[in-house]
């Protein structure tokens, strides 16, 4: 674009042809905001698909990662390149909306105190159902589950305009994450230690951390594909998955709450990894056991990041919980039968 950017829109791309039409669509949709593209090239090989698309897009800023690096490490660099007021962290999987990027910015622009903001990211595949990633809003439980405003566990619903108020949330979804660049300055950039997954979650308990609120915009929406990287069902997805979370409990719980709540998760996991191999499923008990592992094993690491996480913070972890789900969703879930957020939101008074 020719003028100054608002928004810097920021592609981590890995491998496909995704990503051209994903680019025709932020072209063909962003109304009368003035934006840049920045792709962050994470391939570990080049398979033609990022040329095809500056081919067609000739605008397109692209910046190197190293190839294999990971959704943090995309975002990171594309954000270090970034000349907007805003960012938008966007995967290459996704279609955007018309008029997309008004209701994110409008958010944003209201309240200064609002780090970050979220769309309603619905189903690529089933554009009545949420998606399985962000769906209307990230949330978390005391003892560090995520769900979403549309999801918890493996129960996804369907989008009958019940998450159509914009509402605080614990965090945004990496693949369509809006944030303020002030912010980011001041709270630095994603921990590209997890790899994948939880990085963007642990990204925003840092900026609330640091005294800042994260908001649903359920009234921009995007469509994610969805498992493009790893199959839903893979046991690397869920190592990871069960290892980071436990990981952003260390870095970003006071040692005074961490002295009840990672014990607390610990009993939580063994308990899940008797109950799922008693069900014959071995996948996520061995997923869960070397996440525990590999936190046992490298208490170091952990400590350092703790450092970063810990010299955001202004406010106590008291302003924090309360924007947590007060119980556990594996009780909810598993032995109340509950299969939707909105009951959950009730219970919390909200």
């Amino acid at each position: 674009m020719k003028e100054d950017p608002i928004v810097s829109v920021i592609i981590p791309h890995y491998l496909g042809d995704v990503l051209s039409e994903c680019l025709k669509f932020i072209y063909k949709r962003t109304i009368g905001i003035p934006f840049e593209v920045i792709v962050a090239d994470d391939q570990p090989y080049d398979d033609g698909s990022l040329g095809r698309a500056t081919a067609a897009y000739s605008s397109v800023r692209v910046v190197k990662t190293g190839g294999g690096k990971g959704m943090g490490a995309g975002c990171n660099r594309g954000l270090e390149a970034a000349r907007g007021r805003y960012a938008m962290l966007l995967n290459n999987d996704v279609e955007v909306s018309e008029d997309w990027l008004r209701p994110l910015v409008e958010t944003l622009e209201r309240d200064e105190r609002v780090a970050a903001c979220q769309p309603k990211v619905l189903s690529m595949q089933d554009r009545s159902q949420f998606d399985y990633g962000g769906a209307a809003g990230g949330m978390m439980d005391y003892l560090g589950y995520t769900f979403c405003l549309g999801r918890i566990l493996e129960t996804v619903e369907a989008d009958f305009g019940q998450y159509d108020e914009s509402r605080e949330i614990f965090w945004a979804i990496g693949g369509a994450l809006f944030v303020r660049m002030d912010c980011v300055h001041e709270v630095g950039l994603m921990d590209e230690a997890f790899q994948m997954h939880m990085e963007e979650i642990d990204w925003c308990w840092r900026l609330q951390l640091a005294g800042y609120r994260i908001v649903s915009t359920p009234a921009a929406i995007v469509y994610h594909y969805g498992g493009w990287t790893l199959e839903a069902d893979s046991w690397k997805k869920a190592y990871y998955n069960h290892r980071n979370q436990m990981v952003m409990i260390l870095k970003n719980l006071s040692v005074e709450r961490l002295f009840w709540t990672f014990p607390a998760r610990v009993c939580v996991e063994i308990g899940g990894m008797v109950v799922t191999a008693l069900r014959g499923d071995w996948k996520h008990p061995l997923a869960s056991l070397g996440g525990l592992f590999w936190i046992v094993t490298h208490p170091f690491n952990i400590l350092t990041r703790r450092k970063v996480s810990q010299a955001a913070r202004t406010v106590t972890d008291t302003v924090v919980a309360r924007r947590m789900y007060r119980g556990s969703i594996a009780f909810q879930y598993f032995l109340k039968g509950v299969r939707a957020a909105t009951e959950l939101l009730l219970q919390n008074g909200r």
